[in-house]
């Protein structure tokens, strides 16, 4: 009886698979078992049959195994079968367990011959077979019949691989003795996920079909084509025999005698024969559990551990218990308001190391986006211009004004003040949104319960748009404030005898900055602003196109560099009258661009008028424009007066020319003051009525608005996906605990096989499948990879007789690239 130091190995496997299988982990965890793969008509079944000594596989022509068949093989006094899919059925006739698989199959796959990967598990108790658990596999066939698709070889093959690719199963490649065993379609695909062939049992068939005068002796000695495990020849029943009902019993004595009295084999007829297969793979399906058992105890163990904190806060909820549900309802509220205090302020656990999120991005929005949207507004020179111009005439009218009037300075000051407005509300809609997005992602966590989530969701985005409404109330009110009183004694105001004499020095002026690099750097020069990659697009397609420079931004000149070693320094390009503009993307470019020119129309960097740059993202280029903002280099905004020409107007007065002049220093000074204040004041009216407000009403409100709706026990329902997964860890949790305690009642002493020394498998040809040919109802055949190969090479070189063997099958096509090998599917 096999292996009797662990003869309970095998019926602790089946253990695990019943215990396993209810939560769909057995296939997941890798259960050892024995694959049975063949061509069609190899005898595959009737190998299977003579183990259990019944006829009870179904039989045709063509493809009959359509779903991969479990058969679990146990040792006991009485016979008969069982379904895991008709639990507590007993089946004794043994006709109607075939009935059962065949109706079982076509219920999933049709009756026209399609084929699934969805196992059939067949358990069978009987005193004439030895424990063992065994997978047969459909058969793997080349030609597509009935409704069946153009590649069904390729869908066999998958399947296959499904079960072959675990580590934990043993292969029984089956390949016929009537046929070239070279080319046996088994053994090539035990060889791409086996190339060692630790895992392959060879048995040959159909021994007694062989033409007259040959065998295969060499073979079964393992002698030519040489597997590590070896061979083990069997002999079937014939067509004549299955269809004259001859009793298996009956053909495993005629097996016997076969090998005894046949000149080739009777040598070796002890290690011949179904009896001997079954005790083998006994032994070694036996063996190989005992080996697989430490590392599989150890990963039940890590699930287990892995599940044990879930499983026992759920063990401890009770749905039903109103004073349960009260302390989870308070219980997540806080985990709520914590989880939103840490987003917000910042916390050291669970950093997103991808994203910026929460209060990152509103600090980003408060010193990077809110300054830029000022700046855009700030400097349209050309429009303010023009508008100085009006004003100053208007207010003149008729007669020609000597000097230069305050009120022409009070109205356009006005304006600019109120363009102030929008990219104020437009900070607070973008830092209203970012508060919204964070509570979303705290109140996922409340997924559980729908209808505490979707209240949660509706009470705190309100806030949220309440306190945002009393935020721009509290704007508008300050913008009101600077248009009430324009205070032309401001300590940083240049006042109107300074903007007079800022006109007269411009007119005269000569670039400072120009100067400074005469001789030592002026300290400004030698403050970094910013240091990063950037892509230079001005270099031409003769000299390799763009290219990636290490870029240093200075508050007087951006450098680049060849690396960020800065050594090796490409160009410094001063920052004099220059602004930058935003370029379209190219055709096939996935970059962010931007440009940088001179006001001058002077050329900025070798013959090219523009200087453009790329980056990798939209926020990445966001960042580098505040940076450039910073070192004084503005976006250029392009005016469009209202007829729509966009050509600035010529000022043929000079006084007029001069006052216009003076009155935009004394705005640029007064603009200042006031971007200077709402810079500082907008992020501080923000932080208080908007997201400290919201903090604390999450922190302290919400609950007692949750608890006002009247309805506290209907908030905490749980979700149907909630119920169902609280149910599935707590059988996966009892599952594994089961498990363990089974393999806990095994000893693993025994005497084991050790495995045979590696053998030269060389001549095994990877598996090729070929194209599919067209099906008897003329589908478009389908071309498509064959099987997954093992990484693996192969062995060396052949030996000489297999040299002489193979000479006629090393002249093919070459194979197609290989396909990764397909999931192992879950058992049902």
């Amino acid at each position: 009886m096999g292996n009797r130091g662990m003869e309970d190995l095998i019926p602790l496997v089946n253990r695990l698979h019943e215990a396993l299988g209810s939560v769909g982990h057995s296939c997941s965890l890798q259960l050892p078992q024995i694959a049975v793969v063949g061509g069609q008509s190899a005898g595959k079944s009737s190998v299977l049959e003579n183990f259990v000594g019944r006829d009870f596989l179904p039989r045709g022509s063509g493809i009959v195994t359509r779903r991969p068949l479990i058969l679990q093989l146990l040792h006991a006094n009485t016979e008969y079968g069982e379904f895991l899919h008709c639990k507590g059925k007993k089946f004794t006739d043994f006709d109607k367990v075939c009935k059962e698989i065949e109706a079982e199959t076509c219920r999933v796959t049709g009756s026209n011959k399609g084929i699934s990967s969805v196992p059939i598990s067949l358990r069978i108790y009987s005193p004439h077979v030895l424990n063992l658990t065994l997978v047969d596999l459909p058969g793997i066939t080349k030609v597509p019949v009935g409704d069946q698709p153009a590649d069904i070889e390729y869908q066999i093959r998958d399947m296959i691989m499904q079960y072959i690719c675990n580590e934990n199963c043993l292969i029984l490649a089956v390949s016929p003795a009537n046929a070239d065993l070279a080319t046996s379609d088994a053994l090539k695909l035990a060889k791409d996920v086996d190339p060692q062939g630790q895992r392959t049992i060879g048995v040959i068939t159909k021994l007694d079909l062989m033409d007259g005068g040959t065998d295969a002796r060499e073979i079964l000695e393992n002698r030519l084509l040489p597997l590590r495990r070896g061979y083990i020849g069997v002999v079937n029943r014939s067509q004549k025999d299955i269809d004259g009902k001859k009793d298996i019993k009956a053909a495993l004595d005629a097996e016997r005698k076969f090998f005894l009295s046949h000149p080739s084999y009777k040598h070796m007829a002890e290690r011949m024969g179904t009896p001997y297969l079954q005790r083998i793979l006994n032994q070694q399906l036996t063996n190989h559990i005992r080996d697989t058992l430490p590392a599989f105890r150890s990963h039940l163990q890590s699930q287990l551990l892995a599940l044990n904190k879930e499983a026992e806060e759920y063990r401890k909820y009770s749905p039903d218990d109103p004073a349960r549900r009260t302390k989870t309802l308070l219980q997540l509220v806080q985990r709520l308001a914590v989880d939103f205090e840490k987003l917000i302020e910042g916390s050291g656990d669970k950093v997103d190391t991808v994203h910026l999120s929460g209060g990152a991005k509103i600090n980003r929005i408060f010193h990077e986006r809110f300054p830029y949207e000022l700046v855009k507004i700030k400097f349209d020179e050309k429009k303010l211009r023009q508008e100085i111009n009006y004003a100053i005439r208007n207010i003149h009218g008729v007669r020609t004004g000597l000097f230069t009037p305050d009120l022409a300075f009070e109205a356009i000051v006005k304006k600019q003040i109120l363009r102030v407005t929008g990219p104020c509300m437009k900070c607070i809609d973008m830092v209203s949104q970012e508060l919204i997005t964070t509570v979303y992602q705290c109140i996922d966590k409340l997924t559980s319960f729908p209808t505490l989530r979707n209240e949660t969701e509706r009470i705190v985005t309100s806030e949220i748009r309440e306190q945002e409404s009393k935020c721009r109330e509290q704007v508008m009110l300050l913008i009101d404030i600077q248009l009430a009183y324009i205070n032309t004694r401001h300590e940083d105001f240049v006042g109107f005898t300074n903007g007079q004499q800022m006109y007269t020095q411009g007119n005269k002026k000569v670039p400072e900055r120009m100067t400074g690099n005469q001789g030592v750097a002026p300290p400004s020069s030698l403050i970094v602003i910013r240091k990063g990659w950037l892509t230079l697009n001005n270099i031409s397609i003769i000299k390799g196109g763009a290219k990636e420079y290490w870029f240093i931004l200075t508050a007087e000149t951006l450098s680049w560099f060849k690396d960020d070693a800065e050594k090796e320094k490409k160009f410094m390009l001063p920052l004099d009258n220059l602004m930058l503009k935003d370029v379209e993307k190219g055709f096939m470019s996935s970059k962010c661009a931007f440009a940088i020119f001179s006001t001058e129309l002077r050329n900025v960097y070798k013959d090219y008028k523009c200087l453009e740059l790329a980056c990798n993202s939209q926020e990445e280029l966001d960042s580098w424009k505040a940076s450039l903002l910073r070192a004084g280099v503005y976006p250029e905004k392009i005016p469009v007066d209202e007829r729509g020409n966009g050509a600035p107007e010529i000022f043929m007065d000079p006084q007029l020319e001069r006052q216009v002049e003076t009155i935009r220093n004394l705005v640029n000074s007064y603009m200042n003051i006031i971007y200077k204040t709402i810079r500082d004041l907008l992020p501080k009216t923000t932080m208080h009525l908007m997201i400290n407000s919201v903090k604390e009403f999450i922190g302290s409100e919400l609950l007692a608005q949750l608890y006002a709706l009247g309805e506290c026990s209907a908030l905490m329902d749980e979700s149907p996906e909630q119920q169902q997964h609280r149910e599935e860890v707590l059988r996966q949790h009892t599952a594994l605990k089961e498990a363990l305690a089974v393999i806990g009642e095994i000893s693993t002493t025994t005497c084991t096989t050790p495995l045979p020394p590696p053998v030269d498998s060389s001549w095994i040809q990877p598996s090729s499948a070929t194209q599919p040919k067209n099906s008897v109802r003329g589908h478009r055949a389908t071309t498509r990879g064959h099987a997954p190969q093992a990484p693996l090479g192969r062995a060396a070189s052949l030996s000489s007789r297999g040299r002489k063997q193979l000479s006629g099958h090393l002249n093919r096509a070459p194979s197609v690239p290989s396909r990764q090998p397909p999931p192992v599917p879950k058992v049902k």
